[in-house]
């Protein structure tokens, strides 16, 4: 260990606050920047034997090893992790699954996860590979663990915000030699650390919460097993889904901003969410840290933070598109986790088994005040009442 780890903050009893600002930088030098600008290069300089790091673009760069490196820090303080990032967090997603199971085994997904599952289990079966499914809620996925090789686990799910004991499931699926993902998405690594759960992988889309901004697509895997994350990387470096340099030079540039963007959204998420609650027309809301949600006991054993999306079920389709209507201060966008808030009616996609009326709303960071006077004033304008 170099003097510059035995300072970073990954060797250091830090808050999180200090840990996003620093996590991944390099160490210091004098007249450069404390954040190196994107390294643009398909080729380097390799002159005799193939060694050292950076060979060729699909394989490795600079940009991606210091970005990978922040990620780890944030995921798993003081732990020793590798670190795997993608164009988006649908390729990280595949890469776990694909790279992991074979033709005869067998994986378990939610059946109530991110839309895209669906399609991603209809490959998995072209290879031969069985799939099996159940609800997030009330770890209902133990019921179908039996011989799978690997358990996919989403918490808070999306969008229907049902939260899962992680560790029990953990502990049932290492117990008969199934590997554990935990798709960590929603809550971030700030609000929920999924291998000190003791999760073989924490996967996420980057482009959400942990960047924040709207601007960029980014997807990583976070593993502790040297073996189980090369075969992530081979996977990576086979189908090439690897980030450009510029998104993963804007997400480390981001993650400086983590902890506050958060709390702000969270509180924000919080306060909509008691706002909703005292409404006649709204039912099914869900926020994991209600006192009164179903999930928040189990949430707040294992989370450190409730996140920044709400769900909720307007009376029909026409009163969800009048609220959607009224907004002034949130975006009608699909994505979540921005600093802009963001809703919209998620029926409209198809895929995804919620009412017409449903609505997924990510708060931002807006003054907690005004965003919920916005949301407010929208129900009553969607209701005929102003």
């Amino acid at each position: 260990m170099n003097d510059h780890d035995r300072d970073s903050p990954r060797h250091l009893d830090v808050g999180d606050g200090t840990r996003a600002v620093r996590a991944g930088l390099p160490a210091p030098v004098k007249n450069e920047p404390t954040l190196p600008g994107p390294v643009f290069a398909a080729h380097f300089h390799l002159p005799g034997d193939v060694e050292g790091p950076y060979t060729y673009g699909r394989d490795t760069n600079p940009t991606w090893t210091l970005l990978e490196e922040a990620v780890g820090e944030l995921e798993a303080p003081g732990q020793d992790v590798h670190t795997i990032v993608f164009a988006s967090g649908m390729a990280a997603v595949s890469a776990v699954l694909l790279s992991q199971a074979q033709t005869g085994d067998t994986v378990v997904l939610p059946d109530d996860g991110y839309q895209a599952l669906p399609l991603l289990r209809g490959q998995l079966e072209a290879y031969g590979i069985r799939v099996r499914t159940a609800p997030t809620r009330e770890e209902a996925q133990l019921d179908v663990l039996d011989g799978a090789r690997l358990l996919w686990i989403e918490t808070p799910s999306n969008p229907g915000l049902d939260v899962c004991d992680v560790r029990r499931l953990v502990d049932a699926a290492h117990a008969g030699g199934t590997l554990v993902a935990v798709d960590n998405t929603l809550a971030t690594p700030l609000g929920q650390r999924p291998l000190e759960l003791g999760a073989d992988f924490s996967v996420a889309s980057g482009t959400k919460g942990l960047t924040g901004h709207g601007d960029l697509l980014l997807g990583y895997v976070v593993c502790g097993d040297p073996e189980l994350a090369a075969r992530v990387r081979q996977w990576r470096k086979i189908v090439g889904a690897v980030p450009g340099p510029m998104e993963a030079w804007l997400a480390h540039r981001s993650l400086a901003t983590l902890q506050l963007r958060a709390q702000r959204q969270w509180a924000n998420a919080l306060a909509v969410a008691e706002a909703l609650s005292g409404r006649a027309e709204v039912t099914g809301l869900r926020y994991p840290g209600l006192a009164t949600d179903p999930s928040h006991k189990t949430a707040a054993r294992q989370m450190r933070g409730f996140g920044s999306v709400v769900s909720f079920t307007l009376p029909d389709r026409a009163h969800a598109e009048r609220f959607m209507a009224a907004l002034h201060l949130v975006e009608d966008a699909t994505s979540f986790g921005g600093v802009r808030s963001t809703a919209e009616r998620r029926g409209r996609w198809g895929g995804d088994a919620v009412p017409e009326g449903f609505i997924r709303f990510s708060a931002g960071a807006e003054d907690t005040e005004d965003l919920v006077a916005d949301v407010l004033r929208a129900l009553g304008v969607a209701g005929g009442g102003g």
